[in-house]
């Protein structure tokens, strides 16, 4: 009976020495560093509200660069599409924001400092500093406020397929990088040219250009060309490592 009560006695213990080098052995030792870490939920992060630009950029709902070269990557690239039943009108723009506001005087007081509004939400005073070409007003008249993806290069690219809804999101979209401030000169001159027709003079915006657009153009899946793509990723080579 004596050798029978011994040899779980020898087991037991020997299963506790293991169950405590599991539990407390030194760092590298055990269970994964990582095991205690809070999972990441899946997926993007929501955007930010439409006042919150990130650090060093001047719009909203950017993403890294790293971000924009994987989804630029993910584009559809597609010929030209036809301009076949555009017209701006159907893109619902300048909506009602609240407060008397429309999307144009939301973007005016977004992306200015110091900007005084009258009773009725235009903006009578501020600075901007226009990103294309690095002017800057003190005159709200002398501003556009520019679509990044102009509405017909979004119609060319898939919009044309959209319902009214979308569209006029697509319009007014202040929580991704789609609307913000300029000189009227630079925005006229941009007229509705992709990246690889037109670039904005001051060189220094590149980044953040081509960051911007393939943002707005990944979330609305919308296609790229060829020489799009191509441009796209140049503007992205003159980002920050």
């Amino acid at each position: 009976m004596g050798r029978q009560i011994r040899v779980p006695g020898v087991l037991l213990a020997a299963l506790l020495l293991a169950g405590g080098a599991g539990c407390s052995g030194p760092a590298g030792t055990g269970s994964p560093a990582g095991g205690d870490a809070k999972p990441q939920p899946s997926g993007s992060a929501p955007p930010p509200p439409a006042g919150a630009p990130g650090g060093g950029d001047v719009l909203p709902g950017m993403v890294t660069t790293a971000v924009a070269r994987t989804r630029l990557a993910a584009l559809k690239v597609a010929p030209v599409g036809t301009m076949a039943g555009y017209s701006r009108a159907r893109f619902t723009h300048w909506a009602e924001q609240g407060d008397k506001c429309d999307t144009r005087e939301t973007v005016l007081e977004r992306d200015g400092a110091g900007v005084k509004r009258d009773g009725e939400c235009r903006a009578v005073s501020g600075t901007w500093k226009s990103l294309y070409d690095g002017v800057t007003v003190t005159d709200a008249g002398q501003l556009d406020i520019d679509h990044m993806v102009p509405l017909a290069e979004g119609w060319r690219s898939g919009a044309s397929g959209w319902d009214a809804a979308r569209r006029k999101a697509f319009a007014n979209d202040l929580a991704h990088p789609q609307l913000l401030a300029v000189t009227a000169a630079s925005n006229r001159s941009k007229g509705d040219q992709s990246p690889d027709l037109w670039q904005p003079p001051d060189r220094s915006s590149w980044c953040q250009y081509g960051r911007a657009w393939t943002t707005v153009k990944s979330a609305y899946e919308l296609t790229v060309t060829e020489p799009e793509k191509k441009m796209l990723t140049t503007m992205l080579d003159t980002c920050a490592s």
